[in-house]
């Protein structure tokens, strides 16, 4: 069966976890931005964590299920509606066949990940689902989703829904909600550290940065106080990767996201921990964020707990199911 895109929106691609094993020869991760708020909306509607479903910007997107549907979302501060119901971030939602589901703009943040019982059934491509925007393989033709597309969905055996539509229980509020008003994105030492001097740390950590429209999948662009680093030696291009603050001659950083390249020749002053990384894929143009340095240690301590957490949520999933 599948689901048929009425109107695709601003910008609307299906994403998984990403492809991993291919760095080496220059291809990226890619996958959902926020791969935690995907594997969230993945268990809240019955599939395996790492299916595929659909990466939504700025909304504008409606759906029409040809068969019926248990569908959840993570994400910004949008709108959704199952036909004339409510589905609020981090609940499953029954969709019948034929209905519509619809997502409207975002007050706060600018991106959601949709789950659909089954998953996005397209081909993959080097072991994932996912569109690669750049390269223009994988998810639905390689591309960003258009009016009139018809995506497959995977076979769904059916699972337990709630009788009156939408579920009462749900995920942490951070989970599925991670876009704020005024985000904070908690940031380790890069190894260039040390090439800036204790003024341009001071700028780092203590200013505020504005979101660059000049953004993308790849990385947000910062504006704001500059950041000069002490040398003008050349340095040799290293391997980088999503979370990684690089600052470039020009002095305003750039904190690269699940689309970045491999390797980059400029600074890593810093990078942004893994359990921040859901906050960051919400930035967009005009929004000021600051950083706030911790411990390595603190870092790990922070992702093993989450973890633990995700793991008591899976069983309680299921015990919801059983």
């Amino acid at each position: 069966m599948s689901v048929i895109v009425e109107r695709a929106g601003f910008l609307t691609s299906v994403q998984d976890l990403g492809r991993t094993g291919f760095r080496e020869f220059g291809v990226s991760l890619g996958g959902a931005l926020d791969c935690f708020g995907l594997r969230v909306a993945n268990l809240l509607v019955g599939n395996d964590e790492g299916a595929a479903g659909l990466e939504i910007t700025l909304g504008g997107l409606q759906l029409r299920f040809e068969d019926e549907r248990v569908v959840a979302w993570c994400g910004a501060g949008f709108d959704v509606r199952i036909g004339s119901r409510t589905l609020p971030a981090g609940h499953a939602g029954l969709v019948s066949a034929a209905e519509k589901l619809k997502i409207g703009g975002p007050k706060v943040g600018c991106r959601s990940w949709l789950s659909i019982s089954g998953g996005i059934h397209v081909k993959p491509v080097l072991g994932s689902r996912s569109t690669d925007l750049r390269g223009g393989f994988g998810g639905f033709e390689g591309r960003s989703l258009r009016d009139g597309d018809v995506l497959p969905l995977g076979m769904w055996p059916g699972s337990p829904t709630p009788a009156t539509g939408v579920s009462s229980w749900t995920a942490s509020h951070d989970w599925v909600s991670p876009a704020k008003p005024k985000p904070i994105l908690r940031f380790i030492r890069g190894i260039d550290w040390s090439r800036f001097n204790d003024v341009t740390i001071h700028r780092f950590t203590d200013q505020k940065f504005a979101v660059s429209p000049d953004s993308d999948r790849m990385g947000v662009r910062l504006e704001g106080p500059e950041l000069k680093r002490i040398d003008e030696s050349d340095l040799i291009s290293e391997a980088v990767a999503p979370g990684t603050i690089q600052v470039p001659p020009s002095g305003k950083p750039i904190l690269l996201l699940r689309d970045c390249q491999t390797i980059g020749g400029y600074p890593k002053m810093a990078h942004v921990i893994t359990v921040d990384l859901g906050v960051a894929a919400q930035l967009r143009a005009g929004d000021r964020v600051r950083f706030s340095e911790v411990s390595l240690t603190d870092a790990h301590l922070l992702l093993l707990e989450r973890g633990r957490e995700f793991e008591r949520f899976r069983v309680g999933i299921n015990l919801q199911r059983s």
